[in-house]
């Protein structure tokens, strides 16, 4: 089927919601999906690092401890209210650093997110943004670690499998003030989204 085979009822229907940018990066934006991705990854990196073996994998640690299932969390910023879901572990001694005990607000990561799913970007990049992004110090081992299973998770969200036919695609642009070697520079980010026949929104690329 072509675009020009589409009646006038089905292509109402595919734009009735895509109305400005703020779609995507708003409140109720497809940023805020890759950002609960990315954040729920990173801390799923730190209980790996905190217990010493990855899940599925045999207890390793003198005391035995192992995961114990998750907690819900609200986080509140600039893209409104974020839930995710904190992973814990049996005797209670995991204290997250991405996203604190007691933290409800995360503020300023917006272009972070934004940069870490766009493509080619490198990983000592990866690295120094999330650097920022725990805003404090922890140990390299640490770092190391959320960087590997963001990358990962980045890669994977590149490379996932999209439909062979969009109908509708646009072509966007945004542009985010990024802190960058101790200054503030304006970025523009360019992002592709795309209608799939079933009339569902798909962010298709993100490029800075």
């Amino acid at each position: 089927m072509t675009v020009s085979k589409l009646s006038t009822e089905l292509l109402d229907q595919l734009l009735s919601d895509y109305k400005k940018p703020e779609d995507l990066i708003g409140e109720n934006g497809l940023l805020k999906q890759l950002t609960k991705a990315l954040v729920e990854r990173a801390l799923e990196a730190e209980m790996e690092h905190h217990l010493g073996h990855a899940r599925h994998d045999s207890v390793t640690n003198p005391a035995g401890n192992a995961r114990n299932g998750r907690s819900s969390k609200t986080l509140k910023g600039e893209f409104g209210e974020l839930p995710i879901e904190i992973p814990r572990d049996r005797h209670g001694s995991f204290e997250p650093q991405i996203v604190g005990k007691h933290q409800r607000r995360w503020t300023g990561f917006d272009d972070k997110i934004i940069s870490l799913y766009a493509r080619g970007m490198p990983v000592r990049e990866i690295q120094s943004h999330l650097e920022e992004m725990y805003g404090t110090e922890v140990s390299p081992t640490l770092i190391s670690s959320v960087t590997d299973a963001v990358t990962d998770e980045a890669k994977a969200w590149q490379m996932r499998p999209l439909n062979r036919l969009y109908p509708i695609v646009y072509m966007d642009c945004i542009h985010v003030k990024v802190r960058h070697d101790g200054m503030v520079r304006t970025k523009a980010v360019y992002l592709a989204l795309g209608v799939n026949m079933s009339g569902e929104k798909e962010l298709l690329g993100i490029w800075i």
